[in-house]
């Protein structure tokens, strides 16, 4: 189960104006705990004013083995417009200051990376986005001798490219295996290709051209872009199972919906176990979500977001059913806990 520690800040360095990347130091009897699958990501935790709090989920840039042999732990933090969290992060925040952190978590990455021959991926991001994807291509190209990487990063101006400097510091270590294009849509570029918003005309570009060979793809940015590239690779012939998306935001959450009529009264018995203990909740058919209730009994409940993107609160069907506000490519067993609502009139989950 992700609990949070305590964790000092060893460096800050901006990345662009408005980017920065925040390393924590890991002491050694922590390493074990945080140590992560590239394209995980970290909940940050602090205490707000009023005695409330606030969460925010941060993706892990930096390579594990820099965990293992050096105790260094690295986010990127892009500021968003009146952001109160990433505005801290990139404006305020000093070295030596200490951050509530939660151990990692998330399922956005290769599995078995150095255990395969061959691989070769493709990624598509923009903005923000790049920060797992800089971690997974990295771990691939340095443990796997043979892996390939087709790396295609939008933005709006060179200006505004998070990791650019390490971005070609990779290239120029893997020249061979590593190609890195970089679309922009506010400055015109030699090629059509590299000029505009990464959309399905530029998908279909890459199927027929750099991407041939590519096995899985990996997705990552704005709802918007995310969602029309995988579309674009499908309708391009690339099984939807090959893939994988993560989302660092998807809008406003949507309206709850009513629950069958009759039933507006009633309440299901939830049952979830989390860290080896069981608890059963009265969950309402609508309005509230099941983490929601849950928190008010289990403060221990895991969470972040509460969007449905992150996949903190991922949670496991064990009986009964329940329905989702939204689902973004979770296994079928599985649900977000702050999107799901009970069908039944008992629900048996477990938190993972």
């Amino acid at each position: 189960m992700s609990t949070f520690h305590k964790l000092a800040v060893s460096d800050v360095a901006r990345l662009t104006e408005a980017a920065c990347a925040v390393e924590f130091e890991v002491p050694a009897d922590l390493r074990e705990a945080y140590a992560f699958q590239p394209g995980q990501h970290l909940t940050l935790r602090r205490v707000t004013t009023g005695g409330g709090e606030d969460r925010r989920t941060y993706s892990i840039c930096s390579e594990p083995r820099e965990l293992a042999e050096h105790g260094r732990l690295r986010i990127g933090v892009k500021q968003i417009p009146d952001g109160v969290f990433s505005g801290w992060l990139t404006g305020a925040l000093q070295v030596g200051e200490v951050v509530e952190v939660m151990t990692p978590a998330g399922h956005f990455g290769p599995r078995g990376i150095g255990e395969r021959s061959g691989r070769r991926i493709g990624c598509l991001v923009a903005g923000s986005g790049i920060t797992p994807v800089l971690s997974i291509a990295a771990a691939v190209l340095a443990s796997e001798p043979d892996g390939e990487v087709l790396l295609v990063y939008g933005n709006r101006t060179t200006a505004e490219v998070m990791f650019l400097e390490p971005l070609a510091d990779l290239k120029n270590r893997y020249p061979g295996r590593l190609t890195l294009l970089h679309v922009l849509s506010g400055e015109p570029q030699l090629s059509d290709l590299l000029t505009g918003r990464i959309d399905a005309g530029k998908v279909a570009t890459l199927l027929a051209g750099p991407a041939q060979g590519v096995t899985d793809w990996y997705l990552c940015g704005p709802f918007g872009m995310v969602t029309a590239a995988r579309e674009a690779l499908v309708a391009g012939g690339v099984p939807d199972s090959r893939v994988h998306a993560e989302l660092f935001y998807a809008g406003e959450p949507p309206e709850p919906e009513p629950a069958e009529e009759g039933r507006s009264d009633e309440r299901s018995a939830v049952t979830v176990t989390l860290a080896g203990r069981t608890s059963t909740v009265a969950v309402p058919y609508s309005g509230a979500s099941i983490l929601d209730a849950v928190l008010a009994s289990r403060p221990d409940a895991p969470y972040a977001c509460k969007g449905g993107v992150c996949g903190t609160c991922r949670a496991k069907v064990l009986g009964g059913e329940v329905r989702m506000s939204r689902n973004y490519a979770l296994e079928p067993e599985e649900v977000d806990a702050c999107q799901s609502h009970p069908v039944t009139d008992e629900v048996t989950l477990e938190f993972r």
